[in-house]
């Protein structure tokens, strides 16, 4: 590796535990040492809307443009070699950390709305016929809905969807039911944004092969929070997002099997997914260059790469296991509040995501008085207005977690709900 390359991917280097606690990483993140207004600091907990992002993240972005901007690909000068080299290597750092079998197989995209967009509309495009059935969940988020939707408008297709059952759980013995009509795709968030149920999307993908069905997994939501291994999961397609896991927002990631993705055609059209054009004609790129065109999110895959490097070196396992330490503390402090029902609270595998509502208050007033002491939260239907509907209710209040929050990051939360209540009589 050479000395640019060695700059591009440099990480800050401290001794860890093995088990690292919140506030040893909190330092990481510029964004929380500041105040949001004079003596109010910021507890930041909407990391399931976007994460914060670490210094090293934010050096690697300022060091890429200061020094090695360039496209990529195409040039022969010094910075268009840098600038491809660091775009490659991030991408094989992505395939790594979720242990694909080729680096050829993860596509950048713009996001994890685009990712699933793009196979509705290349593979959906191609195999999927009126009268075929797509089975989906009640939990799903808009973006693993309305690309299906729009699809199944133009095409005639039917949609069916797992039920959640009452304590926030998919009904496994009525998606056992659905796989009798034969799905031709299953599409499964692995956590949702809503509830933090974790999904058992192993089974779930193993019962769907085994009546011929292509699988899709939404992992915006775990990619950042849990290890995941696409191999032993065995998933067809899974999408996620750079800017949930410490990265630059810009940069989706889709991973594909490879013969899916070599069967399907282009998602759009332009220079980068062509070997050769001619007025009426092109030859179509290899992997994963054929789902690339134009000039590519360059700085922000290159940013990835560095948003992946640190959470490997603290280590997927203990991100988990901090999270778990948060959402358990969080969830008996919560229960503390009179009147305040949190969603998904009897879910025995469940992230770091806490959705809730409190008797007589709005949560965009829930929201916004918490704003005034400091505490970002979430209020509205997160993207997931069935499933709000499902539960009868228009909108919650959402706490989310991630591993630079603390312990005394979810004691300001409660104390913060009590103003709400004292507010509101």
């Amino acid at each position: 590796m050479n000395q640019t390359q060695e700059a591009l991917e440099r990480k800050v280097k401290r001794d860890r535990p093995a088990y690292f606690n919140g506030q040893s990483v909190e330092e990481d993140f510029p964004a929380l040492s500041r105040e949001v207004r004079p003596g109010v600091p910021l507890v930041y907990l909407d990391s399931a809307a976007t994460s914060q992002k670490p210094e090293v993240v934010l050096e690697t972005l300022d060091t890429f443009y200061r020094k090695h901007n360039a496209n990529i690909h195409r040039g022969i000068h010094v910075l268009a070699e840098e600038a491809t080299a660091a775009y490659e290597s991030a991408r094989e750092k992505v395939a790594a950390f979720i242990n694909a079998p080729s680096s050829e197989q993860i596509v950048f995209t713009g996001n994890t709305t685009e990712s699933i967009n793009l196979i509705a509309q290349t593979w959906g495009r191609v195999n999927l016929k009126p009268g075929d059935r797509i089975l989906l969940s009640e939990m799903e988020h808009h973006s693993n809905l309305i690309p299906w939707q729009l699809l199944a408008s133009e095409r005639d297709l039917e949609l069916d969807f797992i039920p959640v059952t009452p304590q926030g759980t998919l009904d496994m013995d009525g998606f056992k039911k659905l796989l009798q009509n034969e799905p031709k795709l299953v599409g499964i968030t692995h956590m949702s944004n809503v509830l933090g149920t974790i999904n058992p999307v192993k089974e779930i993908i193993r019962e769907a092969k085994g009546v011929g069905a292509v699988t899709l997994v939404d992992a915006a939501q775990s990619v950042p929070h849990f290890a995941v291994d696409v191999s032993s999961l065995k998933a067809d397609f899974m999408a996620f997002s750079g800017h949930k896991m410490c990265g630059p927002s810009g940069i989706g990631i889709l991973y594909g099997r490879r013969d899916l993705l070599e069967e399907m055609p282009p998602f759009m059209g332009g220079g980068e997914m062509i070997k050769k054009v001619e007025l009426r004609s092109f030859t179509v790129n290899d992997l994963p260059h054929k789902f690339e065109a134009g000039t590519p999110p360059i700085a922000e895959a290159v940013g990835l790469g560095a948003a992946v490097d640190y959470l490997s070196e603290l280590g997927m396992d203990d991100v988990a296991a901090h999270e778990k330490e948060l959402i358990t503390y969080a969830l008996d402090r919560l229960d503390e509040v009179e009147g305040l029902t949190v969603f998904g609270r009897e879910v025995e595998k469940k992230g770091g995501v806490a959705s809730f509502t409190m008797e007589g208050i709005h949560p965009h007033d829930v929201a916004q008085i918490l704003d005034h002491h400091g505490i970002a939260v979430r209020a509205g239907h997160h993207c997931a207005q069935p499933l709000h509907d499902k539960f009868g209710i228009s909108a919650t209040a959402r706490a989310s977690f991630y591993l630079y929050n603390t312990l005394d990051d979810i004691d300001r939360l409660v104390e913060g709900l009590y103003q709400v209540k004292d507010i509101f009589g």
